[in-house]
Parts: structure tokens; sequence; C-alpha cells
């Protein structure tokens, strides 16, 4: 019988977990929220420190001769550009008497395109009244220049035409004068020559007539476009609300402070890579989560809050106390991230093995917080992680240390052969999470649990392995081989060493009956 040894597919890890990710902005709402309220607070500090300058508007309707139902804007653009240059702001500033540059007024005013034939002028000036003086100035001499402009165009263009009307009556003379030579009497061929004469001077009477309407037409059309354009809103001052100007500084505020917090919180937990869910924390550390616990609110909170985070702490104690009881090695609580709260959870677990027998608390904790001069429970002593040593091996002792950054890992087994991690959601990275795991298992410390401190209030992830004592980069510790039994049994590697594990064979699920004859 020949085994399968294919292994087993492994489950793919999708490059970026959304629900990890929505969960890590949440839990970072302190940063997006204080860049909103920043964001809002200068948007209306702007609006009371840097009011707008006194503003005055005006409307120009403007006749175009080339106007067409299609047009896309072409025209009112034009305007709006010619609006921009030193001549129209020269003769604005001639009108006014002001010796200001053409170049620097500029800056104060701008043009813009309501529609194909509406501008509007806005200008700005020390005060309403100059305000409103520069806008009607300005408008008039855009209105001035708009019409001369277009006087010039119907002038060359009639005069071009009355030219072309001139030629032509000088062609009509010449034919008039060989018509008049021409005797009605002769040759066929003078015949015919004589009505092409005829036939030329009827077309150049119908060219001259044609161009007399078109030159008429030309200046006809100016008087309409001159009248068409013309100021429809008089120049008038803008009346700006303080209280309207911050609240939409305020709110544009808001709304950019918040979308930056979020990009920022986003991209800071994709760089990080901080782990939050249980089911990452779990997968992690090779280690089951057992335990929930709430920090510490800085403020105070319901009845029915209390009573939960109470109860919370209560299971979680008895069940390390009981953990602490059926264990024939030294248990140990390591923190990363929570040291004060995991000193607290140490004093109570010993308070309730003080009942039974007096208790040796190991304080490893960076400054040694256990051991500097707070109330102790009866029957507990406290001594500090140097004289680990030095305490019998018959007593019973419970060691608290830390796994942070920096942490000597050679003194961690003094504290503890069996440990509960004692971990805050969010604080380590993925690879320190890797690298404790390790460091753990090459200490031959053998991780019981994870007691995870500030959870996210939504997370459903599930946070149990079943085969937890696999999922670190190396083992916890060795795994008696199975007795009895045919063939090899399955090995699992020691602590640290570096050969490869044996593979396990992949377990093929069993086909149910066909029918109901079959099944029984």
């Amino acid at each position: 019988m020949t085994t399968d040894t294919t292994p087993e597919p492994s489950a793919t890890v999708p490059l970026l977990d959304l629900h990890a990710l929505v969960v890590a902005v949440r839990r970072r709402r302190r940063l997006w929220c204080s860049l909103a309220l920043l964001g809002m607070l200068l948007g209306a500090a702007v609006a009371v420190l840097l009011p707008p300058p006194p503003t005055a508007t005006a409307t120009v309707l403007v006749a175009h001769q080339e106007d067409q139902a299609n047009d896309t804007g072409t025209l009112i653009r034009t305007d709006v550009a010619l609006l921009g240059t030193t001549r129209i702001a020269g003769a604005a500033l001639r009108s006014l008497g002001s010796p200001e540059k053409p170049e620097d007024f500029m800056q104060d005013y701008r043009g813009a395109g309501l529609t194909n034939n509406l501008l509007l002028i806005e200008v700005s000036g020390e005060d309403d009244a100059q305000a409103v003086a520069r806008a009607k100035a300005l408008a008039d001499a855009f209105v001035a220049d708009h019409v001369r402009r277009m006087r010039e165009i119907a002038q060359a263009e009639a005069e071009a035409l009355l030219a072309q009307r001139d030629r032509m009556r000088d062609e009509l003379s010449e034919v008039n004068e060989a018509i008049g030579d021409r005797s009605p009497e002769g040759d066929p061929d003078a015949s015919a020559s004589l009505e092409s004469l005829f036939a030329r001077r009827a077309l150049l009477n119908s060219r001259i007539a044609d161009f007399d309407q078109r030159a008429a037409d030309a200046r006809t059309g100016t008087p309409r476009l001159v009248a068409g354009t013309q100021i429809v809103d008089a120049p008038r001052a803008v009346r700006h609300s303080l209280p309207r100007t911050a609240a939409t500084d305020a709110a544009i505020g808001l709304v950019l402070g918040l979308v930056l917090g979020l990009v920022l919180a986003a991209v800071g937990t994709v760089v990080a890579d901080r782990p939050v869910l249980r089911r990452e924390i779990a997968a992690n550390l090779g280690a089951s989560v057992v335990a929930e616990l709430s920090r510490s609110p800085h403020r105070p909170v319901g009845l029915w809050r209390r009573r939960r985070t109470r109860a919370a702490r209560e299971r979680l104690t008895a069940t390390l106390a009981r953990t602490v009881r059926g264990s024939a090695e030294p248990v140990s609580l390591l923190e990363l991230g929570c040291a004060r709260g995991t000193g607290v959870i140490a004093l109570e677990v010993a308070r309730v093995l003080a009942a039974e027998e007096p208790v040796v608390v190991i304080d490893a904790l960076p400054g040694q917080e256990l051991a500097g001069g707070r109330e102790l429970p009866q029957g507990t002593t406290v001594v500090g992680g140097e004289r680990a040593a030095a305490v019998p091996r018959h007593t019973r002792r419970l060691g608290v240390g830390s796994v942070a950054p920096g942490t000597t890992w050679t003194d961690l087994p003094y504290l503890g052969s069996r440990t509960v991690l004692v971990v805050r959601a969010g604080h380590g990275s993925a690879a320190w999470l890797h690298t404790v795991a390790r460091q753990l298992a090459d200490q031959r410390i053998a991780v019981i649990g994870v007691v995870l401190i500030d959870p996210d209030p939504r997370d459903r992830t599930d946070g149990t392995l079943w085969d937890g004592q696999h999922i670190a980069l190396r083992g916890h510790h060795a795994r008696p081989a199975p007795q009895g039994g045919g063939g090899t049994p399955h090995a699992v590697q020691a602590v640290g060493e570096d050969r490869p594990r044996t593979e396990r064979p992949p377990v093929r699920a069993g086909r149910g009956p066909d029918s109901d004859q079959e099944a029984r």
C-alpha cells in the first residue's frame, strides 16, 4: 500500500485584510478625530483671522457677432482672457485717476463666464466704496473696449466690401464702353461677342448690388452689437457673513482633516502591521486567546459596564489560579504593552492562592512595580527578578515579566517554564510576535494561552487554535510519540532543532453511504 505524502495545501493569506484594516483604523479614532477637530478649528480660525477683503461684483451682457446656439463657451472665455489684459486694466485705472500699475491692479480682480453671453466681474479693494468704484470702472472699460472692437471690425468689413464694389464698377464702365463702341449690324461673330458683353454687364450689376447690400448689413449690425453689450447688474458690494464664512470654512477643514486622518491611520496600519484581531494574535503567537480584558477607562462608565469588567476579571483570576494550582511546573505571566495591568492581574491571582498557602511573586517587570511598596495581599511575598534563582523549588511561586523589546530572554526560564502571555491588542507588530514565539520556544517555555488586553469590542473572529503547538515557527515543546499501532509514528521535532518536521499524511474524508440500504 502506498502512502500519499503530498503536503496539505496551506491557507491562502490575503495581501490586504480589509476587516483587520477597518478594525485597526477604528481603533485609531483618536488620531483621525483629533485631525478632524484640528481641521475644523483651523478653518474657523482662518475665517476669523483672515477675513476676505471688501469685494464688489458687476455683471456684463456681452453680444458677439459670431453668437451661435451650439457655442461651447469659447467666445466668453475669450472675453474673460481679454478682461485680464493690461489694456483693460490701464483704461480702468485712467478713468479712476489712480497711479497704480496695471499689472498690480490685475491681481485684485477676476472674471468668470456665467453663460455664453454673461460675464461676472469681481473686484476687491480697501473698502466697499473703492471696490464698487473699481468694479464700475472695470466694467465700463470692458464695455467700451468691446464696442470699439466691434465697430472697428464692422468698419473694416464695410470698407473691404465697398472697395470690392468700386472695382466692380470700374469693370462695369469698361464693359459699357465696349458695348457702346460696337455696331448692332455686323457679322454673326460680332453679334455673339456683343451678347457676351451684355451678360457680363448684368453679372457685374448683380455683384455690385450684392456688395452694397453686404456693406449696409455690416454697418446695420454694429448698432445691434453695441446696444446688446451693456452692464445688466450694477456694481455692488458683496456682503460677507462672518458666522456663515466661519461655518463653511470649519466644515471644509473638518472634512479635510477627517480624510487626512483616515488616510494616515490606514497607511500607518499597513506599514506598522500590528495585529488587532484575536485570530491574528493567536496565529502569530501560536497560542489560543483564553480571556479578554478591557483597559481601565479614563472616564466614568455605566454601572453595567463596571459589573461586566469586574466579572471578566474575576473569571480570569479564577482561571489563572486554577492553572497555577494544577501545574507541576512554575507558571509566569509575561506582558507585552501592559505592564501595569499585568501586575494587577498577578496580585489578584496571588491573593486567591495565598488563601491556601504562601505565595512568592517574582517581579521582573520593567521598574519592578510590584516590589515598589504597593500594598500586598496577606501571605504574599514579592521579590525582584535577580532573586528568582534563590526561591526554593517547593515554594508556590508566580513569575511576572516582560517580552517587550530589550528583554533578556535567558532570564525568562527562572520565572516559570509555563507562561501566560498578557498582550495588548495592536501594540506589537507581527514580526515581534513571531520573535516572541520563537524565543519562548528556544527557552523551553510552553505558552499556555494569551490574555488579550483592550480588544476590539466588535471583533467576532475566533482566537482558538486547535493545534496551537504547531502554529509557531518552532514547536513549543516536544510532543510524545503515540504508543502502539503499526507504521512510523508521527514525530514532532523538539525545541530548537533545525531539521525539518516530519509531515503528517493527509487524512482523507470518508464517503457517506449512497442509500439507506448501504447505511444499514
